[in-house]
């Protein structure tokens, strides 16, 4: 069970974010915008794309990636970015009809016979050693988790949406781009409760976020996921506070090294965000004038 006082500090948190972003809309749309392109990498990574960051903002770009690119590869990249634009737009409810958008934007010009549909007949997916939903109740499982999420509102939101990720990569209802759109997913229910979006990282998916959703698959306990959750929506938000407050952002490294702390020592604070430090471009920033 996650502490009161973990709660408690994501509450204080948050306030301190929604006085800082009062009144700067702007601001917190271009740094969604300015981290898109990592976003889309990250989130593609997990699933084995070899594209690098310089990649992807070129193809976003427009232009050609450096070298010999796979074309499913640079579709993924574009797609994700088009799915996630969209996101960011916000205006339509989140439902079942949107998730199917969603997805038929995805996978178009990749599997275009998959796209925008559930699975069904005997499309049945394994994730190493988990087997998906029966395809036949894929749509009603759905239904019910979306149900169920939007009627647990005694428990707090990071909770709800930590578990609805769980059940819906459980359930794994696409052929296709289950991990993508359901990560997608996690940042339209934190924009729906006014959170800002967040970026699971691939580099340790095998020990930071894989185990979670294993749990959840072996215990039904999302535990493990929404303490992941908490961590990241923690870095998210110290990061626009610190982008829309401070006078200057450096590498956490030279920040470490002014303040006679240790690299590692200060690493391992930003990962555990026991200070207010956050990733840009994958490297670790702080506000040049924080104090412990």
């Amino acid at each position: 069970m996650i502490n009161r006082a973990t709660w408690e500090r994501v509450d204080t948190v948050v306030d301190e974010y929604r006085r800082a972003a009062a009144g700067h809309p702007e601001a917190l749309a271009q740094i969604a915008l300015a981290e898109l392109a990592e976003a889309v990498q990250q989130s593609n990574a997990i699933e084995n794309s070899t594209l690098t960051l310089d990649d992807t903002e070129r193809i976003l770009a427009g232009l050609t990636p450096n070298g010999r690119r796979d074309l499913r590869e640079v579709y993924e990249a574009k797609n994700l970015a088009a799915v996630t634009e969209d996101l960011l737009r916000g205006g339509e409810a989140l439902s079942v009809d949107l998730l199917l958008r969603w997805h038929g934007m995805l996978l178009a010009g990749i599997r275009d016979d998959v796209a925008g549909r559930f699975r069904r007949g005997d499309e049945w997916v394994r994730v190493g050693g988990h087997l998906g939903a029966n395809p036949a109740f894929v749509p009603s499982l759905i239904d019910d988790a979306f149900t169920r999420f939007q009627s647990e509102d005694a428990l707090p939101d990071i909770e709800r949406i930590a578990w609805f990720h769980c059940e819906f990569e459980v359930i794994h209802p696409f052929v296709d781009g289950n991990g993508r759109i359901g990560r997608v997913l996690i940042n339209r229910q934190l924009q729906d409760v006014g959170l800002p979006p967040v970026i699971v990282r691939a580099h340790n998916r095998r020990v930071d976020y894989y185990p979670q959703l294993e749990e959840y698959a072996r215990t039904n306990s999302h535990e493990g996921m929404t303490r992941l959750l908490i961590v990241l929506v923690l870095e998210a938000l110290h990061k626009r506070v610190t982008l829309i407050t401070s006078r200057r952002v450096i590498r956490l490294a030279d920040w470490a090294r002014a303040a006679g702390i240790g690299a590692a020592s200060a690493t391992n604070k930003a990962r555990r965000q026991t200070i207010p430090a956050f990733r840009m471009r994958d490297r670790w920033m702080i506000d040049e004038e924080f104090a412990l």
